[in-house]
């Protein structure tokens, strides 16, 4: 009887510790999920984005590598692959090739809309706006109000456009000869900073100025809209890959301003999201405001570049917005298989 007696406390006292040894290793194991991400190398302001989001899953009990850097189709093609989980790389539009490429969402998924409300178009000084009553590009057909912009005194104006090879020099170039501008307007490409900065130096000098632009970029906290600029109006929306693009697509605030509006999301791969509804939940939830986006734009151009400089501001951007990151922790949490 007292041989019986202690094999059965002997086979609880093993029941339980099998039952804590799991429990211990499903916890392990829940926290050793390794999660690796990459942001492009020309746009380092995605690894502000990345370190946001990544500070959160840490928070969720992942294990995240550094991230690395590389170029959109390679990182597209990693996700695809299972040799990265996700990026904060996912623009709409302007990545649907580079998604379908990869292998569409067979492979892929886009989560969430990590900075809202991105827009490009042209921009003009306020002063020579409202001097000479300029509300839309096509004015700039007339040769008079065309000379204003002009900084090499060719002739014609000098809009400030993008780095060759970029999606917006070929958008710029088609909407000039759409608009029938090509004689009194002068595309100027090259480096976009320095090409920026030249025109910030006119402006500072009281010369009018005309320049494309996207957002979020650091321009905007350097040259205000309403205070120091004003938004162009196009006369019509053309662009060179006009499919399922319509006006409504390029109005803001009712202004037609000749560009679609975009998103940025963060693409994923599709079994990873699968296996994990946390992070998947925690992806659909964090969100950017692009005036923060610009702000820390503007950070690293003025020289805070670095990688540990970038995960200081990311620890700052969460600091600031504690309530709301805790809020989407929190209902990330409750997420479930």
């Amino acid at each position: 009887m007292k041989q019986k007696y202690l094999k059965t406390i002997l086979g609880t006292i093993l029941t339980s510790l099998l039952i804590i040894f799991t429990s211990c290793q499903q916890v392990s194991n829940s926290k050793t999920v390794i999660i690796r991400t990459a942001y492009n190398s020309g746009w380092i302001e995605e690894l502000f984005q990345t370190e946001i989001v990544n500070i959160g899953l840490e928070q969720l009990g992942y294990k995240v590598e550094k991230p690395k850097q590389s170029d959109y189709p390679v990182i597209y093609i990693s996700i695809a692959n299972g040799d990265l989980e996700y990026s904060t790389i996912y623009y709409q539009p302007g990545h649907e090739e580079f998604f379908e490429n990869a292998g569409g969402t067979e492979k892929l998924e886009g989560v969430g809309i990590l900075t809202p409300k991105g827009m490009q178009g042209y921009q003009i000084d306020k002063k020579t706006a409202d001097k000479y009553n300029i509300t839309n590009i096509e004015q700039l057909k007339n040769p008079e109000i065309a000379k204003l912009f002009d900084s090499d005194k060719d002739g014609k104006a000098d809009l400030v456009g993008c780095n060759p090879g970029w999606g917006c020099e070929l958008a710029i170039d088609h909407q000039l000869k759409a608009y029938q501008l090509e004689d009194t307007v002068e595309h100027n490409r090259g480096q976009y900073t320095i090409l920026l900065a030249d025109a910030i130096t006119r402006y500072k000098q009281g010369q009018p100025i005309i320049y494309y632009v996207y957002y979020p970029h650091w321009i905007s906290t350097v040259l205000k809209i309403g205070e120091d600029v004003v938004w162009l109006e196009v006369p019509f929306t053309s662009l060179p890959d006009m499919q399922n693009i319509t006006e409504e697509d390029t109005l803001v605030d009712g202004k037609n301003l000749g560009f679609s509006r975009s998103k940025q999301g963060i693409v994923a791969n599709k079994k990873f999201l699968e296996a994990n509804p946390v992070a998947k939940r925690w992806f659909e939830l964090v969100e950017i405001p692009v005036a923060d986006m610009s702000a820390e734009s503007l950070r690293i151009k003025e020289g805070e570049d670095k990688p540990e400089d970038i995960l200081r501001h990311a620890q700052e951007w969460v600091k600031n917005n504690q309530q709301k990151y805790d809020s989407w922790l929190e209902t990330s949490r409750q997420s479930t298989n």
